[in-house]
This record gives C-alpha cells, structure tokens and sequence, in this order.
C-alpha cells in the first residue's frame, strides 16, 4: 500500500511541531501543516492529501467547520480531529461529517499510528479512551439509587432469572428476593408489575456489567 499523504493542523506550535517530527521520524509522509483552519483548509485544496490531521479547536475554521467543508465539497480527504474534548455532541457530530478519526491529544502520540493505519484501510478510529468515556456517561443515573446486591439482582433478572434462582446464586432466600425486587421498584418508581422490572432490567443490562 502507497504511504497516505497527510497535513495536519494545530494552533499550537509546539503540538504541531511535536506532531510533526513524530511522525516523519517514524516515516509518514506528512506533506504539509498549518497553524490555523483557513491555512489547513487552503493546504487540503490544493494538495489534496489523503487524510487531514485536524486540531478541533483553531481560529478562523475549527476541525469540524473544516470536516463540513471537505463533505459538502465531496473531497476524498479523510479528515483525523485531534482534541481533549471528551464530549457525546461533539462525537455525534463529527460522525456525522463523515469524520474519519477522532484522538484524544492526552493519548496522540500512541494512538495516531493506529488511526492513521486505520484510516488508510477505509475504517474509521475513534479513541477507545473517548469511547470508553462515553459509554460511563450514558449510565442511568437510575442506577446510582441502588445497592451492589440490588444491582446484580437487577442483572439477574435481565438474564430471566427466577426468585428462587437468583436467591441460589446470591445465597440468599426467595423471599429476600422479592423483598429486594419491592425496593428497586419504590426506588425507581415503576410499577408493580413483574414484567415492568424484568423490561427495566434488560433495558439497562448493557450497564449492570
């Protein structure tokens, strides 16, 4: 496979220059780079690298009014944001401008490689520590009210679970059990009903880990 083409951009001279030699001292063809977005967006026209490593935050055009530009225009540039944003909107929207990177800059040095091999595959590379971020931040704050064993019962019951065999595998009775299944539905103000628990429960099973 041909080297990719890339420039890239940040604000920041001594990032930028970091960025820089790390990756030509590791052979990577970088062909140009830029202090700002309206300089990074002009180097994306005329050279038309292969992917564009993009600080989000730049004056006169950010990573992503770039990133919007390079989709309405249909150029081929895979565009890389670079940021210490660890935030869902940002994330939804850079996805939905067809980024093809996003990289926390607290990780780039050990991540950019990966992406930019990534990328130049056709696969786009969020960072794990980004996405591992996120998926905290989308638990149910529901599940802040209940208790370790309030959960793994929670947990339990997702998985179709009995009383009797989650009472088993706890090592506690039956009716501890449903003593703690009346709980959860007081803490969670649901309804009485056994299937509302149970529908709760695998609801949120992703987060009961």
């Amino acid at each position: 496979m041909q080297t990719p083409s890339i420039i890239i951009a940040d604000d920041h001279p001594l990032i930028l220059k970091g960025l820089e030699d790390f990756l030509k001292e590791r052979q990577h063809n970088v062909v140009a780079s830029a202090v700002h977005g309206k300089k990074a967006f002009q180097l994306i026209e005329e050279l038309k690298p292969d992917i564009a490593i993009l600080d989000i935050q730049m004056p006169y055009l950010t990573g992503l009014q770039i990133a919007e530009k390079c989709k309405t225009l249909d150029f081929t540039t895979k565009v890389v944001l670079i940021t210490v944003e660890k935030d869902e909107a940002i994330y939804h929207q850079a996805k939905s401008l067809n980024v093809y990177g996003y990289v926390l800059k607290e990780f780039a040095l050990t991540e950019i490689e990966n992406c930019i091999t990534s990328v130049s595959e056709g696969t786009p590379y969020f960072s794990p520590e980004l996405l591992l971020y996120l998926e905290k931040e989308r638990v149910p704050k529901e599940l802040e009210l209940l208790t370790p064993t309030e959960k793994e019962i929670l947990n339990l019951t997702a998985k179709n679970k009995t009383a009797k065999e989650i009472g088993d595998l706890l090592f506690i009775s039956y009716r501890t059990v449903e003593k703690h299944k009346s709980n959860i539905l007081k803490k969670l103000d649901l309804t009485s009903k056994h299937t509302s628990l149970t529908l709760f429960a695998k609801e949120i099973e992703p987060f009961l880990k």
